[in-house]
């Protein structure tokens, strides 16, 4: 049992606007902004899909909902731009179709956006291989590289593309993309020189000043500043949400994979960096002696960089700004140009250059990504272009853009009434005539050869005499005062028709998605689009390759008189070209609308969604899909969905599906008017949505009722199977319980006899054993009896021959053996070699414990003899200074355990790696065997100043931080030394009575110091003193003693605190002769 989902289920408000109860614009906006605010951002009319910016990132573009969408149809699951891309190429590779994807809607709704997803979602599910990933790699880098060329930041949009852009995409008869082509439209190169203030410039010269680096930016003669350059507005480049620097790296790299080669990125950026330096050319004018007008470059420095940057001389570019020549048949007429056309000229050169860049970069990436070899390929198109525009100045721009989306909104009426015709010829179902508006006429109106506003428009441009704007859409009234979708102030006042909104300069159109007022300022020079011949002579005359390309007109060999074609002559080609291609192709239609004007995430503003679906014509299309009948689905899948509510088709339907959908809907169960039904060939026709609706409720209630018959039979089916599963546990305890009883049973009696045949076994062998016992004491005491006797006659027989020396030599040989044993368990139970350890095993006998004691001596003396053999000098004179450190203060001072496992360093300051103490070294007398760092105290406060304390073989000497030696004391001055038996650092050197006083280099009184090396201190002092004077050093513990500071005796009190001190002694002044210390 299976029910095929669809994009039915859990709705939020109607999936296909087709099945709107009520078509109105207000109902449909409703529809849209219900979607909206649930994140549905995609909603179907029949196979077009209306995508809605949501201006925020949503989580349905993963990897997951590309294989959600892969292989489905269309109506399967929700709307979705990948069900449409999935549809698309399905019919090409399945059914070989032709397709194209045409992606429409206002600038800011996300058209291109829109064309990544289908080319992503195209390039995931085709098949894979290295070459087939390196075209589609292609294909997919050629966005980047276009989007910073092309596009723009504007006031609707951050990334708004400034150009339509057509790509077929190559595919072989497996649906593996084998290359492409790109075609470009219109690019907005007038956005080059002058753009909006707040909007900016083509994204590329940004991204170059952001991203290029010092070396670039320095090889292209540029400043990272956007500020320096008239082009850019002078405004700051930093864009909220854009990472210029970043983009510019995905460009380069984009460039890489597409294939671009080194030289040919460093020639595109040159030419990027001319089209900058082109607009801080200043011009000012100035009169010649004859009074005509010309003009002068008053700094030549953009000038001779730019003539370095493409190997032009500078004055060859200066003359072609400064002079326009004229040629007529054998005539040749050169002159000077005023400031204002010379500006003219600079713009246009600037336009030119960087509008041929861009073809020629698509050109450049076409031969990148077309296919190599002819084969049997299929083709998928993909149309982004601009949406209708309506501004509130619209110019020539405009006008030719809502031209083309006329054109797209023709073929969009004729193909999807086409489409619908076709279906319905297929199916079998009668097709009644469709009224709707053909808007055949304003195509007429803007594109007829002879009487259309283009046709106009170019006669104006290329008519000799006085021309203008004037006299262009002068002309216009003339031609078009009767046409019904045209008006302009002429016409209207000879209608006598007073209209305000319809300035004296403008004409206006009535288009499909509504009237749009044009001003004609500037038409006739954006139409000419006319570069004088001087300057596309001096760009051929440069060194630089690509730039020459660009201008083949310039070459001497190549000239023309005539005029070049008009813009609006080039894009009408176009677009007729690209007419051509479309109707050769199956139609697909991706709608973008804008919610608000803010890019706000959330926010729908009614009005402005409401302008762009009169522009795209949503309504109008609705109105045609759901003109014959508004559902249509094929017999199988809708017998798989709704079998449920007939018990003729329910649970399975074995026949043909038609069969079974009629025998359904004839069901009075189902009761389905038959006026509602038509029954195609292979599919069914519902005529209005509130049918649809119904046998979705019905079906709803019916799923209802068979969960609640699921739930039913499984509850059933789940206590049955307990009650089994308990039954068959019952009779299994059972059968084990019973059979553990019967061996328990088995297993007492087994032991019972068991234990009978033990104690039986037992008795028997008790007697056996008894009995052999018997004999055997019988033969022992008869075999004793016997030795006993044979003993005593030989004794008695040999008695006469004993001597009076035989007990001395038994006692001898007896003493002897105790001896050998003794010797001998000495040598196996010898203690460790380590002269720690003093344990030795006592005697058994006592005539032996003198001996004992001695061997015991002579084995610890020779044990530790040999363990001095093993130390080494240094070694040895370690343990000399613990030793010495062990005699003075072992049990006698608190801190001595701590400081036996440190070593004694000698220089714990590190006086010969400090530079700023080796000079200490030559300060004091001989070599320094101490050198620590300490504290004086001082009798005022008690408070310890930061000194050096420095012992030699003959003095004591104190140093200060800076290493300037402050005190001299000599060792046979020293009357003692004083230290308490606490764990603090405090010693007291008392000096004679005889010691030199006061001056530099001498002691002024007794020295109170502390440090945290006392122990290493004290021990070094006590050596040094013995071995200079040959005394030993009187050294005091002791808790209380006087210090003779200066002449004044202070008595230094020293307390245990209770508690740890971490700060050190606490030195507390008790009077002025007595000191207190806590440590």
């Amino acid at each position: 049992m299976s029910f095929n989902s669809s994009f039915l289920d859990g709705m939020v408000g109607v999936g296909d606007m087709i099945l709107l109860d009520s078509l109105a614009e207000d109902s449909l906006l409703q529809n849209l902004k219900e979607r909206f605010k649930h994140d549905e951002i995609y909603t179907y009319i029949g196979n077009v899909v209306i995508s809605v910016n949501p201006y925020k990132q949503l989580s349905i573009y993963t990897p997951e909902k590309v294989e959600e969408y892969r292989n489905s149809k269309l109506y399967q699951l929700k709307p979705h731009i990948y069900a449409v891309a999935d549809d698309a190429y399905q019919s090409l590779r399945d059914r070989d179709r032709d397709q194209c994807i045409l992606i429409t809607g206002e600038s800011g709704a996300g058209k291109t956006e829109a064309s990544k997803l289908v080319m992503s979602y195209v390039a995931a599910v085709c098949g894979k291989g290295a070459e087939v990933n390196q075209v589609k790699e292609q294909l997919l880098q050629s966005n980047p590289v276009l989007e910073a060329f092309g596009n723009a930041k504007t006031t609707r949009n951050d990334n708004s593309s400034r150009f339509g852009k057509y790509m077929d995409i190559e595919f072989d008869f497996k649906g593996d993309p084998m290359g492409g082509v790109i075609s470009n439209y219109l690019l907005e190169k007038s956005r080059v020189v002058k753009h909006v203030k707040g909007e900016r410039n083509f994204h590329i010269f940004y991204q170059l000043l952001a991203g290029g680096g010092a070396q670039l930016l320095g090889q292209l003669k540029l400043t990272p500043d956007c500020t320096k350059f008239v082009y850019l507005n002078k405004d700051a480049s930093s864009l909220t949400g854009m990472n210029d620097a970043e983009n510019f790296k995905v460009v380069k790299d984009a460039m890489k994979i597409i294939g671009f080669s080194d030289s040919e990125v460093v020639s595109i950026f040159q030419i990027v960096a001319v089209v900058l330096k082109l607009g801080n050319i200043e011009i000012k004018g100035q009169f010649q002696a004859n009074g005509m007008a010309s003009c002068y470059i008053p700094d030549a420095k953009d000038i001779k960089e730019i003539g370095s940057l493409i190997g032009l001389d500078a004055s060859t570019l200066e003359n072609a700004f400064s002079v326009r020549t004229v040629e007529a048949k054998q005539e040749k007429v050169v002159t000077s140009l005023n400031a204002s056309q010379a500006a003219y000229a600079r713009d246009a050169l600037a336009k030119n250059m960087y509008d041929r860049l861009f073809s020629w970069l698509v050109q450049r990436i076409n031969e990148s990504i077309k296919v190599s070899e002819y084969q049997g390929k299929k083709v998928m198109g993909v149309l982004d272009i601009y949406g209708f525009e309506i501004l509130e100045e619209n110019s020539f721009e405009q006008f030719i853009i809502n031209y083309c989306n006329e054109k797209l909104q023709q073929i969009f009426i004729q193909m999807t009434l086409k489409e619908e015709q076709e279906e319905y010829a297929r199916e079998g179902i009668k097709w009644t005539r469709i009224d709707f508006f053909d808007n055949e006429i304003i195509c007429n109106l803007i594109e007829d050869n002879t009487n259309g506003i283009l046709a106009v428009l170019d006669e104006e441009c290329l008519r000799p005499g006085n021309v203008s704007d004037a006299t262009f859409l002068s002309k216009l009234g003339q031609r078009f005062g009767n046409h019904k979708h045209f008006k302009s102030k002429a016409t209207q006042n000879l209608k006598r028709i007073m209209d305000a909104t319809l300035p004296d300069n403008s004409f206006r159109i009535e288009h499909y998605a509504g009237q749009v007022t044009y001003n004609t300022n500037g038409f006739l020079d954006k139409n000419n689009d006319l570069l004088y011949r001087d300057l596309s002579q001096a760009m051929w005359k440069a060194k630089h390759e690509l730039l020459k390309t660009l201008f083949p007109e310039g070459d001497p060999k190549n000239t023309s008189l005539k005029r070049p074609p008009t813009v609006g002559f080039q894009f009408k080609g176009s677009v007729s070209t690209l007419m051509k291609n479309l109707y050769a192709k199956n139609p697909n239609y991706i709608r973008c609308l804008k919610p608000n004007g803010t890019k706000k995430s959330a926010f729908f503003d009614d009005s402005l969604v409401k302008t762009q679906v009169r522009y795209l014509g949503l309504l109008e299309n609705v109105r045609v899909r759901r003109a014959g009948y508004a559902y249509r689905q094929e017999y199988k899948t809708f017998l798989e969905r709704y079998k449920m509510l007939s018990r003729k088709t329910w649970p399975e339907w074995r026949g043909d599906p038609r069969d079974g959908v009629e025998t359904m809907l004839k069901d009075p169960e189902v009761s389905i008017a038959p006026e509602e039904l038509a029954y195609g060939r292979t599919k069914l026709f519902i005529r209005t949505p509130s049918t649809l609706f119904d046998l979705e409720e019905k079906r709803r209630k019916k799923l209802d009722e068979l969960a609640t018959l699921i739930q039913k039979m499984f509850r059933g089916w789940r206590f049955r199977a307990q009650f089994l599963l308990m039954r068959k546990s019952q009779i299994i305890i059972s059968a084990f319980y019973r059979g553990h009883a019967q061996k328990k049973q088995y297993q007492k009696i087994r032991f019972s006899a068991l234990l009978l045949q033990a104690y039986v076994r037992g008795w028997k062998a008790r007697v056996l054993l008894r009995k052999i016992k018997h004999k055997n004491r019988q033969s022992d005491a008869s075999s004793t009896i016997c030795a006993y006797w044979r003993g005593y006659k030989v004794r008695k027989e040999y008695r006469k021959y004993f001597r009076s020396t035989a007990s001395k030599k038994v006692a001898n040989f007896i003493y002897l053996r105790i001896l050998q044993r003794y010797f001998l368990g000495l040598k196996n139970n010898l203690p460790s070699m380590s002269p720690t350890n003093k344990t030795w095993e006592s005697p058994k006998y006592k005539f032996l414990a003198t001996t004992n004691q001695e061997l015991m001596r002579l084995f610890q003396l020779w044990k530790c003899k040999r363990y001095r053999q093993t130390i080494t000098p240094q070694r040895k004179a370690i343990l000399q200074d613990k030793l010495s450190a062990s005699q003075l203060f072992n049990g006698k001072k608190k801190s001595y355990p701590a400081s036996v496992p440190k070593r004694f360093q000698g220089d714990s300051v590190g006086i010969q790696k400090n530079p700023k103490f080796q000079k200490l070294t030559t300060a004091v007398q001989g070599r320094i065997e101490v050198a620590a760092s300490v504290q004086r105290i001082s009798k005022i406060d008690g408070k310890g100043t930061a000194m050096i304390f420095l012992l030699t073989k003959t003095q004591i000497a104190l140093a200060d931080s800076k290493g300037q030696v402050k005190t001299f004391v000599k060792l046979d001055e020293i009357a003692s030394v004083s230290v308490s038996k606490f764990s603090d650092g405090l010693f007291f050197i008392q000096l004679t009575q005889t010691a030199t006083p006061g001056a530099k280099g001498g002691a002024v009184g007794d020295i109170l110091l502390n440090s945290d090396h006392v122990i290493e201190i004290l021990t070094k002092l006590h050596q040094t003193v013995q071995e200079t004077t040959q005394k030993k050093l009187n050294l005091q513990i002791t808790d209380e003693f006087s210090v003779k500071f200066k002449k004044d005796p202070v008595v230094v009190k020293l307390i245990e605190s209770p508690g740890q001190n971490g700060k050190g002694p606490v030195f507390k002044k008790k009077g002025s002769q007595r000191l207190e210390v806590f440590v």
